[in-house]
């Protein structure tokens, strides 16, 4: 697996859990999925991602996005 499918398994199951948490905790667990979501989107254009340098940190192989 490589560094760019681990983050986004990763972010994925972030969502879901945070939606399951929703529906069944809380629905100020709704703010959990938007703060993924705004760190997707600044990820995006800065390429910084603290999830991507905690997986290259583990020894994942780096993908083309996260060089």
């Amino acid at each position: 697996m490589t560094l760019d499918r681990a983050v986004l398994a990763f972010a994925g199951v972030m969502i879901l859990l945070s939606v399951l948490l929703t529906l069944f905790v809380h629905p100020l667990w709704m703010w959990f999925t938007v703060f993924i979501g705004v760190n997707m989107l600044q990820s995006a254009f800065t390429g910084f991602c603290p999830a991507a340098m905690i997986f290259k940190a583990m020894g994942i192989k780096g993908g083309c996005a996260f060089e």
